[in-house]
């Protein structure tokens, strides 16, 4: 598949975003074949080059982020900075931006202004908590954002004190792919409408959408869900992670009857754990008692082959080079910097509609000033 073929080759993207939710959503769309323009301010860019480990001149945090990307270095203060940016916006079709509501209107580079300069104009704007309401000027991180939407309580441990969840949930699953879908649906409106929308991306509401069976239990059972009392938050032996003998861990999740009928079998629970009428708490404790007896390699042995959805906790390394992934081709593109090569973010498009470079660049700070200041 050529460039010219990918579904996103007519489309150029000026991203202003930093950091992670705007750039993932520009990665997705650069990979579809969009020119995306990072736009970055002279000293230091994004704050993401500054961080550690280093690459090679920049972190391999943003190396990753920005495979494919260009850079152009400009300081919005300036006059010259802005005028440049409405040529751009004449011919481009993505704007992206993750300031607090307001930075943007006072750089003159808000909605109104710039679908005045360009009237089918797609305006992405990412924010934590939306372009309106009470808590719109909140800082905040992703941290905060799983707090308020309600997220947080339902993952803890058994003192059910809330635990740091192991991703940037909120800045990926509720920003950055979101405003890629969004784009591309705002992209097939234009089509059929031909005018400008502002796209109002707010991450914490939407994490709602993950806690579909929460928000049915509080509505039906008129209370609200908590860690440890519930299917997938701790509330039965049929979803756990046990430890093993050799302190590795096994994630157990056989929910439905059939699979739970097989995982008592293997590991022989006692017949009267396994009646419905049996405490959970028990149960679970029982289990857990089972699998410290054996080691890690055991269990998987005893499981292989068989349907009870239970399998180790690899660490990433492990999971990186498992023979599955291997594969599924899922680690077979690279982003090159200067004489380094790292591995690619794996991303959810397919590969049909993705380019066919397997290793690509990502741009140096203003690396592409010369083509847009000439």
């Amino acid at each position: 598949m050529t460039v010219q073929q990918l579904p996103l080759s007519d489309i150029q993207v000026l991203d202003f975003s930093t950091l992670l939710p705007g750039p993932v959503c520009s990665l997705l769309l650069v990979e579809a074949g969009a020119e995306v323009i990072k736009i970055e301010k002279p000293v230091g860019g994004d704050d993401m080059r500054s961080y550690n480990p280093k690459s090679d001149a920049d972190s391999g945090n943003f190396v990753i982020l920005n495979r494919g990307k260009k850079s152009l270095a400009l300081d919005l203060k300036q006059q010259e900075s802005i005028d440049l940016i409405y040529e751009l916006v004449k011919t481009c079709d993505v704007v992206i931006e993750q300031f607090r509501p307001g930075v943007m209107d006072r750089l003159h580079l808000g909605f109104d202004t710039l679908k005045k300069i360009n009237p089918r104009l797609i305006y992405c704007s990412i924010t934590g908590y939306g372009q309106t309401g009470p808590m719109a000027q909140v800082a905040a991180h992703d941290l905060n954002y799983l707090a308020q939407a309600g997220l947080l309580s339902l993952v803890g441990d058994k003192t059910k004190s809330p635990n740091l969840p192991p991703a940037l949930i909120a800045d990926i699953a509720g920003g950055a792919y979101p405003a890629f879908m969004n784009i591309l649906l705002a992209l097939r409106q234009r089509d059929l409408t031909n005018e400008a929308i502002h796209l109002d991306i707010a991450m914490s509401e939407n994490l709602f959408t993950f806690m579909y069976w929460g928000i049915s239990n509080r509505d039906l059972l008129k209370k609200s869900p908590n860690y440890s009392d519930d299917l997938v938050t701790g509330g039965t032996p049929r979803y756990q992670i046990y430890p093993t003998s050799d302190q590795r861990f096994i994630a157990a999740a056989p929910l439905e009857d059939k699979f739970w009928t097989l995982f008592c079998d293997l590991i022989q629970l006692p017949s009267e754990l396994r009646s419905a009428d049996a405490s959970a708490i028990d149960v679970t404790e029982k289990v857990a008692e089972i699998f410290s007896s054996q080691p890690s390699a055991y269990w998987l042995s005893l499981f292989e082959g068989k349907d009870v959805c239970c399998n180790l906790v690899l660490n990433l390394d492990e999971a990186m080079t498992s023979d599955h992934f291997i594969k599924r081709s899922v680690f077979h593109h690279f982003v090159k910097d200067g004489q380094q090569q790292m591995t690619a973010l794996p991303i959810p498009i397919a590969p049909q509609l993705r380019g066919s470079a397997k290793i690509v660049p990502y741009p140096r700070l203003g690396s592409d000033n010369s083509e847009f200041l000439k």
